[in-house]
């Protein structure tokens, strides 16, 4: 029995540390963290060559991962068509022979005027989004979604193209708010229907939330919510019961308000609004 209850005294423990008896397995367990996070250290220098290519502002992850399957971008000279593939700070990218370098990271919000189209250019020279900015932002600034041309309110600019594609996918349920105007008061009924979700062309419209502005005097003062992306879905649900809308005005998106943010004037988001919309998206 004495035998039995002395057996693994002497065992070292496994791998010993310098400096302390063969025993003392308590040492070996506050090693092995420290070793596990030097060699994730070691690694983080690397970053996927998407992503690389996407924080250029040449185009998204996914026609990155495109271009590199066709075998349109070079690394350090050579052709690379592996998907998850990794660089250093030093390799140098190229696509069409041009060197592809990472832009930083921009993130502007809009109070969008009426009159003025969401979207980079337009060949029948109308005003666009772009024309508020002008030459104040060197980086390459796109739409998250879109306004039409006659609705007002919160638009985000951004280079992210990755934040860009889950702020706009309805997987995502990304929030926004409305306040609208009607051509006439709005029935009790016709709410309800809205409410319950209408058929349109192209399927059921869903919003999540439909009431009256403020204390409801103003029958025609309508507040909606909803996480849909569709083509002009607020203003075709209306049509269809009726009703034509004659001012919208979008109060907030992903968690962001019109505040400090006069009618046809921009800024860039806080650190802590940027915070916020990754926390939003998921990203």
């Amino acid at each position: 029995m004495e035998r039995r209850r002395n057996q693994g005294k002497n065992k070292p423990a496994y791998p010993p540390k310098a400096g302390k008896r063969p025993g003392k397995f308590k040492s070996v367990k506050r090693d092995w963290p420290q070793r596990r996070a030097k060699t994730e250290n070691e690694g983080s220098s690397l970053t996927r060559l998407n992503k690389v290519i996407a924080h250029s502002g040449l185009c998204s992850r996914r026609a990155a991962d495109d271009l590199i399957a066709l075998g349109q971008i070079k690394v350090n000279g050579k052709v690379v068509t592996e998907m998850g593939f990794k660089i250093s700070a030093g390799d140098t990218v190229k696509y069409n022979n041009k060197v592809l370098t990472s832009e930083k990271m921009v993130y502007i919000l809009m109070n969008k005027p009426k009159d003025h189209i969401t979207t980079a250019s337009d060949d029948r020279g109308r005003r666009t989004v772009m024309d508020l900015i002008g030459r104040s932002v060197k980086e390459r600034v796109v739409p998250v979604g879109r306004l039409d041309r006659n609705t007002t309110g919160l638009l985000l600019l951004t280079n992210d193209g990755e934040l860009t594609k889950k702020l706009t996918h309805p997987r995502y349920g990304i929030k926004k708010v409305y306040h609208l105007t009607l051509n006439k008061n709005l029935k009790a009924e016709d709410m309800r229907k809205i409410a319950a979700g209408v058929t349109l062309d192209d399927g059921k419209a869903e919003i999540d939330v439909i009431a009256y502005v403020g204390d409801g005097a103003d029958k025609k003062l309508i507040g909606i919510e909803l996480h849909s992306g569709k083509n002009r879905i607020i203003r075709r649900i209306f049509e269809s019961l009726d009703y034509n809308v004659i001012r919208l005005d979008r109060i907030l998106f992903a968690g962001l308000t019109k505040k400090d943010v006069p009618r046809g004037k921009w800024r860039f988001l806080k650190e802590k609004e940027v915070g916020m919309l990754m926390m939003t998206s998921g990203k």
